[in-house]
């Protein structure tokens, strides 16, 4: 791997000898890295080498790559692979490492630092491995705290206040001979714990409780605290440096000793393969897509129930944002589901553009024009269109009923519910799931200890000097490491934000219809399959056709009965299901739903417009079975009635021509609270508004019918309440997005163009010749217009500082063609094209090397 060319001495350096498909694979991996462009490859590297960007990539490394980063963060600087291998692999002749292990680790070790050096996070050649040193920094250990695998510092970190008298003492008691300085005392310690065959006489003669403190303590944490007076088995571990003092009562074991207790493993479970998605179980593909169907259908059905729930104006938003407890409980009985499960349909609609704010004085919640589209689109492509707003939102709907870093409870439809990693762990659930054979499911601990492996845990406590109970006993707990093993994830409680999202999506994908039985469904497939880069319709297309032929068939009819209900065995067409929605009253669902009529069901067909004679008319042409003569008298009975008493603004009057009706109404007590009185043989006047003496009558069980000041009948068709046009809630990004091919290209060449320009060897002796690093050249104005000139006449390539209407400096080469007129025409090398620029805007030349623009 190292090949012929001279071995980098930076990572500039070997960013420079890369081919342009490592550049663009280094930026489409490390997006941050772009913004903005870097003006050259130092630049770039030195972007690459801080902190965030740093942090940011190691979080993106699988367990096995960033177990061979922690083992380089242990090892010299530089590293042979040899040594790192050995770090990774252990001592050949340990007999504690699993031969089948060791194996995997070595076949899998040259993968893992390919995809270090993809990520400019190794450098240099096979002979001298370097983590850049903020990776270092991250992962090594220190005086004050583990590395993630359990090392503490070397034996030169933690004796670096140790006084020589000390050191002397030490090597004197371990059996050394005494050396003239502390650097070679410390030197002369290290080497005898790095030796094998002396390190391990040395212990041979340890008692049996200082190598129990040792057992204790090797694979970490490594620090411990004693006493004044520690006991002999810790003071014979004191006197010999196999614990050296790293505090007034705190020691720790130094890292070539734990090395050589832990056989040269740097870790104590190398996990170069994946977890396995196991045990896993097979079930028919067609049942799995036949469920998960009938979940997709239940999905859209409940979402149409929300927005009809909410379509003369939904509950009111709080203050703070968000929906009260009380109105979230109310939607919940109103879907007749849990809580927990209504949050999740409520933050759905609002992320696919649904529902929304109305953003009025009094402000409510509402469904959105954009809903009224939605529900007019065939049932697959409703259904695609909820998915792609699931998998696209960052809102995270299991947050809801939580408390925030300021112990708010976090609110249905809040803020603060934004989570970033949330499309990316859904997706890659998805994905785990749609890797193994149609129809298999596999279980959620499965799937987390894999997600786990793939993208391990970050920023855990780790632990700290004091730990360890005094006089040597252990620590009753384990170190904190940046991840745990596959094994220990499956059955811990996943307190992660990752863990959580990637159960909650679980649970969400069944509830969407994506997965049926666990198992992902052939319709998700579809979508999935058609890639990232494929175009969204393409995606959308496929499984709108695949999950079509599953959907029930909506129905154009019902079953009339003889008890006054209608039974519809199946979905309903849209007209048909909103005309019953006002002729009846829903009773049940489930396979089959069940209408029940009833004179206030009746009466509100009525007041919508309708006569009997239109409603028996309806029931005759979407009815299979005759009308049931009881429901035809309820019709009739309640149309005779509607409309008898006519109610109208005075404040409010009751007029009828039957003077009977008018006095039964005067002498009933129940209409004390109307407060009527009679203005002439037909009409009676009451003091109440005209819509509380309305529900005061039929409450009454009159049949009223509001009037117009024309003496018309008023039609009380209600009229569905939506918001002003909203946009969907945008996703918080997790980072920069990835760039397409097209940026990707454009970046290398300008990365590529501007360090050619800062790279490029000028001739001695010209103006600007030389500058300080990082600024760009500069020439009076004579002498650029001479030089430009001169290069001109003589077809020779010069190297500028250019300064762009915008204010941006950069640095070319540019072959002047034509000067004229305060402008200088030339071919620009690093653009690979002919462009002009003004003169005044060059802050300074410097002629070129004859072979430095070839």
């Amino acid at each position: 791997m190292s090949g012929s060319n001279p071995s980098p001495r930076t990572l500039a350096e070997e960013l420079r000898n890369r081919p342009d498909d490592d550049l663009s694979a280094l930026l489409r991996s490390r997006p941050d890295l772009l913004n903005p462009v870097p003006g050259d490859l130092t630049q770039l590297a030195t972007r690459a080498g801080t902190r965030a960007s740093v942090v940011r990539a190691v979080e993106r490394l699988d367990t096995f790559a960033l177990q061979t980063a922690e083992a380089l963060a242990v090892a010299p600087d530089p590293c042979p692979y040899g040594t790192l291998a050995a770090l990774m692999t252990g001592d050949a002749d340990a007999t504690d490492t699993d031969p089948g292990l060791r194996e995997a680790v070595t076949d899998r070790l040259p993968e893992a630092l390919a995809t270090l050096r993809a990520q400019a996070l190794v450098w240099g050649p096979d002979d001298r491995l370097r983590l850049v040193r903020t990776a270092r920094e991250l992962l090594a250990p220190s005086a004050t705290h583990p590395s993630p695998t359990g090392l503490g510092p070397t034996v030169a970190e933690a004796s670096a206040g140790m006084s020589p008298g000390r050191l002397q003492e030490i090597l004197a008691t371990a059996g050394l001979p005494a050396t003239p300085d502390p650097v070679t005392a410390v030197a002369a310690l290290t080497s005898l714990f790095e030796n094998r065959t002396a390190m391990s006489a040395l212990l041979d003669e340890a008692p049996a409780e200082s190598l129990a403190v040792l057992d204790r303590l090797v694979w970490g944490p490594p620090y411990g605290s004693v006493t004044a007076q520690p006991a002999p088995h810790l003071r014979w571990l004191l006197d010999r440096g196999v614990l050296l003092p790293v505090g007034a009562r705190n020691v720790v074991l130094p890292r070539e000793a734990a090395l050589h207790l832990r056989a040269g493993r740097a870790h104590r479970a190398p996990e170069p393969q994946p977890p396995a998605l196991a045990p896993a179980t097979a079930r028919d593909p067609e049942m799995v897509d036949r469920t998960a169907a009938g979940q997709a259908f239940t999905a859209l059905a409940t979402l149409e129930e929300l927005l009809k729930e909410w379509d003369l104006g939904g509950p009111a938003v709080l203050r703070a944002g968000g929906l009260s407890v009380r109105d979230l409980k109310r939607t919940a009985t109103a879907l007749d589901t849990g809580v927990h499960t209504a949050a999740f349909w409520l933050e759905l609609a609002y992320a696919a553009g649904l529902v929304a704010s109305d953003g009025e004085a009094d402000e409510r919640y509402a469904p959105t024009p954009a809903a009224e589209d939605w529900r007019q689109l065939p049932a697959e492509e409703r259904w695609v269109q909820l998915v792609t707003a699931w998998l696209a939102a960052t809102r995270t709907a299991g947050l809801v009923g939580t408390a925030d870093a300021k112990g708010r409870t976090l609110a249905a439809l809040g803020p603060h519910l934004d989570r970033s990693p949330a499309p990316d762990v859904r997706r890659r659930v998805l994905a785990l799931l749609g890797s193994v054979p149609p129809g298999t499911a596999v279980p959620q601990d499965a799937v987390l200890a894999r997600l786990r492996w793939e993208r391990p845990l970050r920023g855990a406590a780790q632990a700290a000097p004091g730990t360890a109970p005094e006089n040597g006993h252990a620590a009753d707990h384990t170190a904190h490491t940046a991840h745990n093993t596959a094994q220990s994830a499956a059955h811990a409680a996943p307190q992660d934000l990752r863990s959580r999202i990637a159960l909650w999506s679980l649970h969400e994908a069944e509830l969407l219809g994506l997965t049926g039985r666990g198992a992902l469904a052939g319709h998700t497939r579809a979508l999935l399959e058609a890639g990232p880069d494929a175009a969204p319709e393409e995606a959308s297309r496929a499984a709108a056709t695949a999950l079509a032929p599953l959907l029930p068939t909506p129905l154009d009819h019902v079953l009339l009965q003889a008890d006054l209900t209608a039974v519809a065995p199946g979905p309903l067409e849209r007209p048909l299901a909103d005309a019953l929605d006002v002729l009846a009253d829903v009773e049940s669902k489930g396979g089959a739903t069940v209408y029940r009529f009833t004179p206030g069901s009746v009466r509100r067909a009525l007041d919508a417009g309708r006569s009997a004679a239109d409603i028996q008319a309806f029931l005759t042409a979407h009815s299979r079975t005759p009308v049931p003569q009881p429901l035809a008298y309820l019709i009739d009975d309640v149309a005779r009635r509607h409309g008898q008493l006519r109610v109208g603004a005075a404040s409010a009057y009751v007029r009828c021509d039957d003077d009977a009706l008018l006095n039964e109404i005067l002498a009933d007590r129940r209409a004390d609270g109307l407060r009527l009185r009679r203005l002439a043989p037909t009409v009676l006047a009451a003091q109440a508004a005209p819509d509380a003496l309305l529900e005061g009558l039929r409450a009454m069980g009159y049949a009223p019918a509001a009037e117009s000041a024309e003496g018309d009948v008023v039609i009380a068709r209600a009229d569905a309440y939506r918001t002003p046009p909203r946009t969907a809630p945008a996703p918080v990004p997790d980072g920069p997005p990835p760039p397409d091919d097209t940026l990707l290209a454009a970046a290398v060449r300008a990365i590529r163009a501007g360090d050619l320009a800062a790279t490029a060897e000028r001739k001695p002796g010209t103006p600007a010749a030389a500058p300080a690093p990082g600024r760009l050249p500069r020439t009076t104005s004579a002498e650029t217009l001479a030089t430009v000139q001169a290069a001109a006449l003589t077809n020779s390539a010069l190297w500028i500082g250019y300064v762009n209407a915008d204010g941006a400096a950069s640095q070319r080469v540019i072959a002047p063609v034509r000067v004229e007129g305060g402008f200088v025409t030339a071919y620009d090398h690093t653009a690979d094209e002919v462009r002009t620029y003004a003169l005044h805007r060059i802050t300074g030349v410097a002629e070129l090397a004859d072979d430095a623009a070839s």
